[in-house]
């Protein structure tokens, strides 16, 4: 956001037009979300006992997320595992691992290309906790990088829930990402989520210039 501020003061300094990432309405974050998991309630009892509750350790950018203090190990194909595998909560009413493609490789999974919620005919996997294990017969994805955003975001944009966008990441890897898939709600901030790989691939730094691309009008 202070960039975006900041953006704008230069360019009217210089007597020049804003660019069209420095006239939306919100500045753009763009964070790399690492492998995790979201789990049910019937999930984190059986994980880690009876009317157990997740303890929230660090608030993420969305409003009401956070990433517990709880890990579980995963356990996947030949028994290849990951331990300390985050919690994200709260909890949903499905099960849902999320994994770059290295990680899926390395656990021997072939995972497909999903939105966060379309699980059907994924693979699944085993969960261990301290207090028992928890078998998901389906669930394991690699997420498709996707922005959050609300209805004013998206109006600016000119997308509509589900919409593909394109973002460049300028600096020292400039990489275009052309398959983002816009989420929009009356709850999001404007957020794009990317993988490790992902992030890795384009150099991706704090202070890395990145930008949402408009779409044009039709």
């Amino acid at each position: 956001m202070v960039e975006h501020l900041v953006r704008e003061q230069v360019y009217a300094k210089l007597h020049l037009p804003l660019p069209p990432s420095a006239q939306a309405p919100n500045g753009l974050v763009v964070n790399v979300s690492a492998r995790h998991c979201h789990l049910s309630p019937q999930a984190v009892e059986q994980l880690f006992g009876r009317d157990y509750a997740l303890t929230p350790m660090k608030e993420l950018y969305q409003g009401g997320a956070y990433a517990a203090k709880e890990t579980v190990t995963l356990v996947g194909p030949r028994s290849r595992v990951i331990s300390n595998l985050r919690i994200l909560g709260p909890c949903r009413d499905f099960n849902q691992i999320e994994l770059a493609y290295t990680d899926a490789i390395a656990l021997g999974f072939q995972v497909p290309l999903r939105l966060s919620g379309d699980i059907e005919g994924t693979p699944g996997c085993m969960l261990m906790g301290p207090k028992g294990f928890f078998e998901m017969p389906q669930g394991v994805i690699r997420a498709a990088p996707h922005v959050h955003m609300a209805p004013h975001d998206a109006s600016y944009y000119g997308v509509q829930h589900k919409d593909v966008m394109k973002m460049k990441v300028h600096g020292d890897c400039p990489v275009t990402f052309d398959n983002i898939v816009a989420r929009v709600d009356e709850s999001f901030k404007l957020e794009v989520h990317i993988d490790t790989d992902e992030g890795n691939a384009c150099g991706l730094k704090p202070d890395t210039y990145c930008e949402l691309i408009k779409r044009a009008a039709k």
